[in-house]
């Protein structure tokens, strides 16, 4: 079994690589490999895509890795393969993004980014640190995984979804926070699981085991 994370320069993912090399050794759950080769991809059993930074930069350094996109589409959509995306590659799923500029996303998840507006102006963005999780839908990726859990965010955009029932969890910074969405094969965390210690590594065993 062959997990994929998506390398396309977006971010440092020493730690994500880490994390999830250390749960699916524990699970017995195959490779962990970071490429940025679409053959892998193809023939990778689970995909991640993680992502920092703004949207429009992140989508357009995505779409420059030539191939990547297609093999990870046709193996998301077309054939179920199991897929994370994490943070700004959550974000990716939505129909389009508004950081800075109106981008289209995948449109795997209706929705859109946008900017998050606390109703409390003491708020700081972005919303960085710890916050607890609201589980709104029960999911086999949140096993084990409950309301007041911690997770670590770091992000000033937040994805409003079109259908309530593709959000499985949210958070709580002056207003709802969407945290995790999810339909079918496909999850999204805007958090950081590989940061978020305890909370995090189950979402990552979970996911690394999850057979839709």
């Amino acid at each position: 079994m062959l997990t994929a994370i998506i390398d396309y320069d977006s971010g440092n993912l020493h730690s994500a690589e880490k994390a999830f090399q250390r749960m699916a050794q524990e699970a017995g759950a195959g490779t962990v490999t970071v490429t940025s080769d679409p053959d892998v991809v193809a023939r990778a059993d689970r995909i991640v895509l993680p992502g920092d930074g703004a949207f429009p930069a992140c989508r357009a350094a995505l779409f420059a890795v030539d191939g990547v996109f297609g093999a990870t589409q046709e193996a998301v959509i077309d054939r179920g393969v199991p897929f994370l995306g994490i943070c700004v590659g959550m974000q990716m799923l939505a129909a389009r993004g508004h950081e800075y500029e109106t981008v289209p996303g995948f449109g795997w998840i209706e929705g859109d980014i946008e900017s998050i507006e606390p109703a409390d102006p003491a708020l700081k963005i972005p919303h960085m640190g710890w916050n607890d999780l609201v589980i709104d839908t029960p999911h086999p990726v949140l096993k084990g995984i409950g309301t007041g859990d911690h997770a670590y965010f770091v992000h000033s955009y937040q994805f409003r979804v079109a259908n309530p029932a593709h959000r499985l969890a949210h958070c709580d910074y002056g207003g709802d926070i969407t945290a995790i969405v999810g339909r079918d094969n496909i999850i999204g965390t805007q958090f950081h699981p590989e940061k978020s210690q305890s909370a995090g590594l189950k979402l990552i065993a979970n996911f690394l085991s999850w057979s839709p």
